[in-house]
Formats: structure tokens, sequence, C-alpha cells
């Protein structure tokens, strides 16, 4: 019923906790395919996995990024649930029941993803993952793809007959290969957010993509940005490739999503002048202006001259500035505005 992929490179520290994670799941083992791709690996994994004998599946192939080994995984997986698992991170006990009964009750759903506990080895904290839950079928209600926010592996599982027209994955995307599935799915299929946490991210000091923005160098900014335009350019693709134009209101909506984060991460690269960054707020409130209150993109127009006069390098302040404003407006007109009966 259910594979487990477990994707790896050099984790054969973690492996053995992700694997365990896995048969430990109160859920019929005999119903689980536990598939490990080790990605070219030079480290102990192989001799860490051999002890799990004939309880998984276990493939070595050369080196070839994440979007080869999603894609050589994939292949060997006999599930109609494919359920995601970086090496480095584990499941919590229920997740495959939990994962499982919620295909089971929607046969439409193509996704189901949730919310994940991040672990500091470091400090030896936990604390939850940021989450925004989007559930349904966002081609019906396109503004919800500027709120969606795709989550990491360990978080995800698919619907295998949902995943098919996605594959394969472009092998050019070497990191960040899950994102081109999660990002996609909605354009297939209705998808499910739950929002208890199911698994554990684990901060160990080597992950690609968790690090604090404040003290990210411009060198490893400018990297991981390019490794998302990869990503981007071939999402842009399979939707021009599917006739998924650029006026369709999902479409348009994407796009823009993704645009917005382009120009953010290119802005702490680079600050821009006060008009570019004026531009970039007024575009920014269009955009947003399908999941805003009719009045909250107006006042957010209004304001828009301030940018101008702050321009990017009190951008912090701008933005509070204006979102304490409108918040005190608010209590105003509750306060001394009668309301109509």
């Amino acid at each position: 019923m259910i594979t487990v992929l477990i994707t790896t490179h050099n984790y054969g520290r973690f492996i053995e906790q992700a694997i365990d994670s896995v048969l430990s799941q109160e859920f019929p083992l005999d119903e689980v395919q536990v598939l490990v791709v080790d990605d070219g690996s030079t480290d102990d994994t192989s001799e860490r996995v051999k002890k799990y004998g004939s309880r998984i599946e276990y493939f070595y192939k050369p080196n070839g990024g994440q979007a080869s080994a999603l894609n050589f995984g994939i292949v060997k997986a006999r599930g109609e649930i494919i359920a995601l698992l970086d090496a480095d991170d584990f499941f919590l006990p229920g997740k495959l029941a939990h994962v499982a009964e919620a295909f089971q009750r929607d046969p439409a759903l193509g996704m189901v993803y949730h919310r994940l506990q991040q672990w500091n080895m470091q400090a030896d904290e936990r604390r939850d993952y940021k989450f925004i839950p989007i559930s349904g079928d966002l081609r019906a209600m396109p503004g919800q793809f500027l709120l969606y926010d795709p989550q990491p592996t360990s978080a995800v599982s698919f619907r295998r007959a949902s995943l098919n027209p996605l594959l394969p994955i472009p092998e050019d995307i070497r990191m960040l290969a899950d994102a081109f599935l999660v990002n996609l799915v909605p354009f297939l299929s209705p998808i499910l957010a739950v929002p208890e946490s199911l698994g554990v991210y684990r901060i160990h000091g080597k992950n690609h993509f968790f690090v604090d923005e404040r003290q990210m160098p411009l060198e490893a900014r400018s990297a991981r940005l390019q490794k998302w335009q990869i990503v981007i350019d071939g999402m842009s693709k399979w939707l021009a490739r599917n006739g998924h134009a650029r006026k369709q209101p999902p479409v348009r909506a994407f796009l823009n999503r993704w645009t917005m984060y382009q120009k953010r991460e290119r802005f702490l690269m680079k600050s821009p002048g006060r008009l570019h960054f004026f531009w970039f707020v007024v575009w920014e409130n269009y955009v947003a202006s399908p999941v805003q209150a009719r009045k909250l993109t107006v006042f957010n127009y209004i304001c828009t001259p301030l940018a101008l006069v702050l321009g990017y390098s009190r951008a912090d302040q701008f933005y509070k500035w204006r979102g304490e404003t409108m918040k005190a407006i608010e209590r105003f007109l509750r306060a001394f505005v009668p309301v109509r009966p």
C-alpha cells in the first residue's frame, strides 16, 4: 500500500534512525515497502543498512543528485502511496497511519503533507516548523498559490497516479527536486495539509537549506538562488509543455509567487534603489490582492509613497509601520464607529 522512499548521500550516521522510525510505525509492515536509494555514498551507509536484511530494499547508484535518486526510487516503488523521507530526518509514531487514512478518505487527493518538528541537535531543542496549511483544489482557488509554502521532503506523501505526469523529474535539479513535485502536484489534483507534526527535521549543521538568514554569506545566498532558479525554470517548462498558460489565473498566481521570491532574494544580495523598491511594493500589493481584504489592498496602496521615502535600507521599518498603522485604524474604528444593526 505504501512505499517509504529514503534517499541518502553520506548520511550513514543518521540512516538507522530514519529506517527504525519507519519499521516501528503502528501500521501493518506487510503493507509497507521500505526503499533506500543510496546516491553514491562513500561513508559506511551500506554497512549500516545491511543489518536490516530483507526488511528493506537497498539500492546503490552513482551520485547524480536528488532528482536522479528520486527518479530511480519511484521506478522501484510498488506502493499506491509514496512517502518521502530524507535520511537525516525521521518519522514520528502514527505518521503512516495518518497519511494512509487521509488518502483512503478522499480518493481524489494527490498529496498529503504535514507539519514537521525542527530538532536543533546542537542545542537539543525541538520546535514546530513554520506551517501554513493550504488544502483543497488550488486550481479553483488561484490565490492560494500565493500562500502555499512547499514543505521539506520528509513532510510529503503522494498518490502514485498523481506523480506519473510529473516524471521524470529533470535531472539537472540536483537539489530541491522534491520541490518540483510538491509545487506542481496541485495543478493535477487536490492536496491536504495536516496541522500535526508527524516527522522530525534534523538540524545538524550540514543541512543544505537550513541557515540563519541574517548570517547567510552572499556566496551561499547566491548559490541557493541559482538552485531555485533551476527548479523554477523546470516548473515553468512543465507548465508550458502541458498546456498551462500564464493567462490562466492559477498559473499567473503561481509564477507571480516565485517571481516575488526571486526579487526578494536578489534584494538581499544587492539593495535596490528607492524607485525600484517603490515599484516592487506596488507590484507586491497587486499580486497579493486576491488573498487580501479589499480595504487592506487600498490601505497598502495609500502607504506606498512611504516606501519611496524610506527606501529598501529601512524596508523592515516600512512594513512594520504599515502593519501597525492598519491595526491601529481597525482598533479605532471598532471603538468609535457604531456597528450597523
